[in-house]
């Protein structure tokens, strides 16, 4: 099974990816991840891709394009794949488009995520990281035992640049602009299903296993 998985930033995009790769048995793959193993890994690709990202630039569209379908053509995504961060933008649509029929297979699914804003500026406002151990916690969800204090390691702890409300806004801001569009994309197709993203994430992953299950029974 094929699935494309989108939706804003906060949305819990990750965390879903990853449980639904482990469900259906095939490997979870993030463009981030495609990023550093090709820099790290030193082929052609990524000798191309160091260059950018060295240089503090966005890797441009062919050549994201070519390394998703560098990715896809290993023998660990034959059984299939769950694709988190790509496509962003329409014109990423038909360079995947393009690198499927050069592997000769489909998307089976693409599900976005959605969540009201205030919702997913709550939850990433709320978030608090520590600088020492990296342990993550919430304000609300999963506070510290002293306020401001890591549990593990007993650093203070700090909230990310981009995780202050302003930032936030201005992220969904970019979301809406460059990546829902996408959707409508995939919508026109006739291949897109909306997942409420509103709740926790098992809750969520509920949700993603019926709208499977569903999708698979009018196959």
């Amino acid at each position: 099974m094929r699935v494309v998985l989108m939706g804003p930033p906060g949305v819990g995009k990750g965390t879903q990816a990853t449980r639904l790769s482990a469900l259906l048995g095939v490997i979870h793959v993030s463009t981030g991840d495609i990023l550093r193993d090709a820099v790290k890994g030193g082929s052609a690709l990524g000798r191309k891709v160091r260059t950018f990202v060295e240089g503090g630039k966005l890797v441009p569209d062919d050549l994201m394009g070519d390394l998703i379908e560098d990715r896809l053509q290993k023998d660990d995504a034959s059984r299939g794949f769950v694709l988190d961060g790509f496509p962003r933008t329409v014109e990423q649509v038909s360079i995947l488009d393009r690198a499927l029929r050069n592997l000769d297979v489909r998307i089976d699914h693409v599900f976005v995520l959605t969540a009201p804003e205030d919702e997913i500026v709550r939850r990433l406002a709320g978030r608090r990281v520590c600088p020492g151990c990296k342990a993550v916690y919430h304000l609300e969800n999963k506070p510290p035992k002293s306020a401001g204090v890591c549990d593990s390691c007993g650093s203070a702890l700090i909230q990310r640049s981009d995780d202050e409300e302003e930032v936030i806004r201005e992220r969904l801001a970019v979301y809406a602009e460059s990546t829902a569009p996408v959707a409508g994309t995939y919508a026109e197709r006739g291949t897109l299903v909306e997942i409420d993203g509103h709740g926790d994430p098992d809750a969520v992953g509920a949700r993603l296993r019926a709208a499977i299950g569903a999708e698979g029974d009018r196959a």
